[in-house]
């Protein structure tokens, strides 16, 4: 799987079906998000899919699908979520539509490849008006990824000589806004297996950088997806749920190396049994969000969040 390919499918849109039974399927993922609101854990979404569309549709489907919080993709000049001269007006409208749709901004997130050569400065400055707008709108959290390690130098070697470099300024301003700074786990990044972890960890200790936990890319790694939930309970800030289809025979006939024997799906539709999982989560403290990653090609935009966060909500 290529890295553009990943998230380009987040892009895609799917027509509204306004049917009857969808309707149905709406109405009782609202009604049974309303009857566990302040109960535990909250089912929310990566609102990557509906990045062409305005903030306020996004809510109001959110709000429809019975989604109580949104990870919202933010950057300048985005039509979804515009970072440029976001003020206190602007945060005052933002948060009006989220009043008037009852759901919350769980964090704002920006994917750009943090540690590409000559960018400190570009990254630095998008990671501020995240910072920025999270605490105008008082949102403690802002996602964001290490990067991709340079050619010819390893994952562990980028983690402990370049990412500390581009990090550094960021925290210390988060730190001094109340935000924290939440890494995805994705494999093809320098976040790779547990040791990676480890070593990022211990070379950049602050106690507001941590994890936007994602098991599904550990999952098709044979790496243990629960360690992290006990080891690192203090630096998960936010979840990704989305699953993992590993087809076993089709592994064992091309092998390890060879792709598209595993694929991102829906929880629920993959191998990983989420309420164990979940159950590891609460155990260790975490009664943050669910963050439904909507990569799974089988399922249309609209009814994939829905059936992931009917899912979901069993377990919050």
């Amino acid at each position: 799987m290529s890295t553009l390919s990943r998230r380009g499918f987040m892009s895609s849109t799917a027509e509204w079906t306004g049917t009857l039974a969808l309707g149905a399927v709406l109405a009782s993922s609202l009604s049974f998000a309303e009857e566990r609101k302040g109960k535990g854990m909250k089912v929310g979404m990566l609102t990557a899919p509906f990045d062409k569309e305005p903030f306020e549709t996004t809510a109001e489907f959110a709000q429809k699908a019975g989604i109580a919080c949104m990870e919202v993709v933010a950057g300048p000049g985005s039509k979804h979520f515009d970072l440029t001269g976001f003020d206190a007006r602007r945060a005052d409208q933002v948060k009006a539509v989220l009043a008037k749709c009852n759901v919350e901004i769980s964090s704002l997130a920006n994917y750009t490849n943090a540690i590409e050569p000559g960018k400190a400065e570009e990254v630095f400055a998008l990671a501020k008006m995240m910072i920025d707008a999270a605490s105008l709108l008082g949102v403690n959290t802002i996602c964001m990824i290490t990067g991709y390690p340079e050619k010819g130098k390893s994952k562990i070697a980028a983690i402990k000589e370049v990412a500390p470099k581009v990090f550094r300024p960021i925290i210390d301003y988060a730190k001094g806004k109340g935000v924290r700074i939440a890494i995805e786990n994705y494999f093809q990044t320098c976040l790779q297996g547990i040791d990676t972890f480890d070593c990022l960890f211990e070379t950049i200790p602050d106690d507001n950088f941590g994890l936007n936990y994602d098991p599904s890319h550990l999952y098709h790694q044979q790496c243990n997806h629960l360690l992290p939930v006990t080891r690192y309970a203090k630096r998960i800030f936010h979840t990704h749920a989305k699953d993992c289809l590993v087809d076993a025979e089709k592994r064992a006939y091309v092998g390890v190396y060879a792709e598209d024997w595993w694929r991102y799906v829906l929880p629920g539709q993959g191998n990983i049994n989420w309420g164990e999982y979940i159950s590891h989560l609460r155990e260790n403290g975490y009664l943050g969000v669910l963050s439904i990653e909507h990569e799974d090609d089988t399922f249309s935009r609209e009814d994939g969040f829905i059936h992931a966060a009917r899912y979901l909500n069993q377990f919050c």
